[in-house]
């Protein structure tokens, strides 16, 4: 679309996410300069609506960025009373004990939350102090420069019709420019992707690996309530299928958090993770929790798990990345949000020196070095070597070895370097025909459902007027190569039933049903041919998640 048709806005700061990372810099940069101009744009439907996290929240982000957190009613209800670890098998488990587990794993003094709630407060917080908050707004394209550094952003653009070509009720959006743009999209946003290729980021950084994280909330029979219990396992029903395991968090309200990650770099195509978090609901464990019980809502998201190794440089001229979309997840202690709230206060604080000076569009190097060298990169590096050792060594000889290494670094040194992480997940993925189908019972109704019963639960919505927001880069690639070499794998990956292979003229055909999209990106970093690029759809479009 021409240019020239847009109107554009000037502000110091965009924000594109309204995340914990872009709201923490929105509210810090505020408290630094009360006369900044902030924008914060959430293609979201609101604040939240897109936010879907465990969450055992460590409140030190929140501490930092503001103290009094508890006085101004922060949805930090349930503070964490136990924390339990559990191997599982087929039908029985095996607790793991607390006491060699390294410091860093307790969860004392954390909160079970709603990362979806601490947005919507912060968002509040944010406005309170002049920021400007608009949501269903999503970011299309980047702006650049003459001299090649990000400008700003292209947000609001509405009404094209299916084909791509401008629709009856067509909007051509705004660009809004700032003197510094911040991505704070979260897992493998389509900006961060584009930046991170445009200024080669990711050289000489080991690949992003990922996992997908699939959760549902359920509401409970009260008499097996326990607000404020932490459980994690491991094992059954992955085994040595894939990397993974689950949490089970008790929150308020006899509602419990369940959830189940899926590392993506399993080799198997006919692996299918939405169904293996179906059939973990079946162990006797959590079946007995849940009987009794209603699935009240559902939702899945991918998870950045390369940690130190992997983040790449965070900055270019006029933009910086922050929180999930450079990777700053603590891996074994599946937390990734206080470190997504210091980054996006860090970033502040670099954006605020640099204005002050007289600077605009320019590489916010402070930025990247308190990230590396500060909290962010002290909580990452002391557990930079779990995550590849479950991968080389599998689940037994992975948590000793990564339990001995976490002990080592918390002294301060470490047998093992800094290992590697090798293969992308879409290299890790293997032929079909050197792997056997995997046979997965039928959802029972009660505990375990269909994909798309489940989406229904997402409250995903799309305009269908609209082009398809998930790109093929060659669209015979699917069925001559996704089916042909590996059985289909993206059939089986998507978590909402996005794509199947439908027969047509007696010929296998590959359809789209973008509809149903959650936003995860699984496709986008798990397809062996990385055909599929996840891009955004019209602002306010996508899940509505209500307390995730």
């Amino acid at each position: 679309m021409a240019d020239e048709a847009r109107e554009a806005m000037e502000y110091d700061v965009v924000i594109v996410g309204a995340g914990p990372a872009g709201l923490s810099a929105a509210i810090r940069l505020k408290q630094l300069d009360a006369d900044l101009q902030v924008v914060v744009l959430e293609k979201g439907s609101e604040v939240g609506a897109h936010i879907l996290s465990g969450a055992v929240l460590d409140p030190c982000g929140l501490d930092a960025l503001i103290p009094d957190w508890k006085s101004r009613g922060a949805p930090l209800n349930v503070p964490v009373k136990d924390d339990n670890f559990y191997v599982l098998g087929e039908a029985g488990k095996k607790k793991v004990p607390n006491f060699p587990m390294p410091p860093l794993m307790n969860n004392h003094g954390n909160y079970i939350v709603s990362m979806g709630n601490v947005c919507r407060w912060m968002a509040e917080q944010a406005e309170e102090l002049g920021v400007e908050i608009f949501p269903g707004m999503a970011c299309s394209e980047l702006v650049y420069a003459e001299d090649g550094s990000v400008k700003g952003v292209v947000a609001g653009e509405f009404g094209k019709a299916p084909d791509g070509t401008p629709g009856p009720g067509y909007e051509p959006g705004m660009e809004l420019h700032g003197k510094y743009v911040f991505l704070g999209e979260g897992v493998r946003g389509s900006l961060s992707k584009e930046v991170i290729a445009k200024y080669d980021l990711s050289a000489g950084k080991q690949p992003q690996k990922f996992g997908l994280g699939m959760k549902e909330i359920w509401e409970i029979d009260p008499a097996k309530h326990r607000e404020g219990s932490v459980t994690h396992t491991m094992g059954w029903p992955l085994g040595s299928n894939a990397g993974g395991g689950s949490f089970i968090y008790h929150l308020d309200n006899n509602q419990v958090y369940v959830g189940f990650v899926v590392h993506l770099n399993y080799k198997n195509p006919h692996l299918y993770p939405y169904m293996e978090f179906q059939r973990f609901k079946h162990h006797p464990m959590v079946a007995e929790l849940l009987k009794g019980g209603k699935r009240v809502a559902y939702g899945a998201r991918a998870i950045t798990e390369g940690g130190y190794q992997s983040m790449p440089k965070m900055v270019a001229p006029g933009v910086a990345l922050l929180g999930c979309s450079v990777g700053m997840v603590n891996v074994p202690r599946i937390k990734g949000n206080h470190n997504a709230m210091l980054s996006g206060k860090a970033a502040a604080e670099a954006a605020h020196a640099a204005l002050q000076a007289g600077r605009a569009s320019d590489e916010l190097n402070d930025y990247e070095a308190d990230v590396r060298d500060g909290a962010i990169g002290q909580d990452l590096k002391k557990v930079r070597n779990v995550k590849p050792m479950w991968s080389k060594w599998g689940l037994t000889a992975g948590l000793a070895l990564g339990g001995l290494d976490m002990w080592t670094n918390t002294l301060g040194f470490s047998f093992f370097g800094t290992l590697g992480h090798g293969k992308t997940d879409a290299e890790a993925t293997d032929p079909e025909d050197k792997h056997k189908p995997i046979d997965y019972p039928k959802p029972d109704g009660k505990l375990s459902f269909d994909r798309l019963t489940n989406v229904s639960f997402s409250f995903t919505n799309h305009d269908e007027n609209q082009p398809a927001h998930l790109k093929l880069k060659d669209p015979d690639v699917p069925v001559k190569v996704g089916l042909a070499t590996y059985g289909g794998p993206s059939a089986r990956y998507c978590p909402a039933g996005v794509y199947e292979f439908v027969e047509k003229d007696g010929k296998p055909a590959f359809v789209i049903n973008f509809q149903n999209c959650v936003h995860c990106k699984t496709c986008d970093i798990k397809d062996p041919a990385q055909n599929i690029t996840w891009t955004t759809p019209q602002g306010g479009d996508g899940p509505n998640y209500p307390n995730m």
